[in-house]
């Protein structure tokens, strides 16, 4: 009898609203102005992005996977891959403009014979290499089970190349691996087959692994274009809406500074440049990528006639 007295009792109070306790409204350490004034800088719209020019030269397989006696430097299918793989992801980014210049020597044959030879100037060169690739296959077997394990590993370098001293300013590395797991049960189950789409996952895992770091050192260096013609209060620079320019940005020219020699390496260095004027954009011609310009207006300052050395980056705000 008293089991069941406690029991009821344990009941009773199990069925108890509980009063909850109201929560604490607890200051942030900053004034009411300070987070308006934070608020406000957050609400501020960012600086425009202007799509920097780079081209995609050359990406070779080091490894020995792929590699046969009848397969030559021209026919190279995970450096082309990898080529491939960058110059897509480059894009779907929408920061740069990319350009091929892997068959260079075979663009330059065809306008010697056509007589064109117009190549479109870029801002960095990025080079690179697939230095690492390779498969195993791990399997298990028990009374009536079986399982493999398929994997695929690659690693990535890169380096990006100032085209206007052919410096190498930056390298990084990237590495990933991709694997598929099959398994059998008494016979029943999936067989574990050749799985060729392991290489592209690992390759693709490698250059997310680096792309990051690629974008953000690229974008570290200032946006800058050459000065077409000036006359007058008019001034034509190269580049246009497909590189992210807008009609009312502000764009200031430069007078590059006097190249000096380091005694000490033997390289050249450029002395720092000197503001000359201040452009404003009007209006844009050209159709595509490679012939697309803007028409300025000189809003302040002067460029010198016949000047060399000027050029044209985005105002820092």
């Amino acid at each position: 009898m008293r089991i069941y007295i406690a029991l009821a009792v344990s009941l009773a109070l199990a069925g108890c609203a509980t009063v909850s306790k109201p929560l604490a409204v607890t200051e942030t350490p900053a004034s009411r102005n300070e987070q308006v004034q934070a608020q406000a800088a957050v609400a501020q719209p960012e600086a425009p992005v202007l799509k920097r020019k780079v081209a995609i030269a050359r990406f070779s397989n080091e490894t020995r996977y792929g590699r046969t006696f009848q397969t030559d430097a021209n026919q190279d299918p995970l450096g082309k891959q990898t080529s491939d793989m960058l110059a897509s992801r480059l894009t779907d980014s929408k920061r740069f403009l990319v350009f091929e210049r892997s068959d260079l020597n075979k663009v330059l044959a065809e306008q010697k014979i056509s007589g064109d030879a117009g190549l479109i100037g870029v801002d960095t060169i990025i080079v690179g290499s697939l230095t690492e690739f390779g498969r195993s296959t791990e399997g298990k077997a028990g009374f009536l089970s079986a399982t493999k394990v398929q994997t695929a590993r690659a690693k990535v370098e890169a380096r990006l190349v100032d085209v206007r001293t052919g410096h190498v300013f930056f390298s990084v590395t990237g590495s990933g691996n991709a694997s598929t797991e099959s398994g059998q049960i008494a016979g029943w189950g999936s067989k574990a087959e050749y799985d060729g789409t392991l290489n592209d996952q690992a390759i693709g895992a490698a250059i997310s692994d680096m792309i990051g770091r690629l974008i953000t050192k690229m974008e570290e260096r200032p946006w800058r274009t050459a000065v077409l013609k000036a006359s007058g209060r008019q001034v034509l620079i190269a580049g246009g809406a497909r590189q992210g320019l807008k009609v009312g940005d502000q764009l200031v020219v430069y007078q590059a500074g006097e190249k000096v020699k380091n005694d000490q390496t033997g390289f050249a260095i450029d002395l720092p440049p000197s503001a000359v004027g201040t452009l404003r954009v009007v209006d844009f011609f050209g159709d595509t990528e490679t012939n697309e310009g803007a028409i300025c207006e000189l809003v302040s300052g002067a460029i010198p006639p016949g000047a060399k050395g000027v050029f044209v980056a985005q105002s820092k705000r």
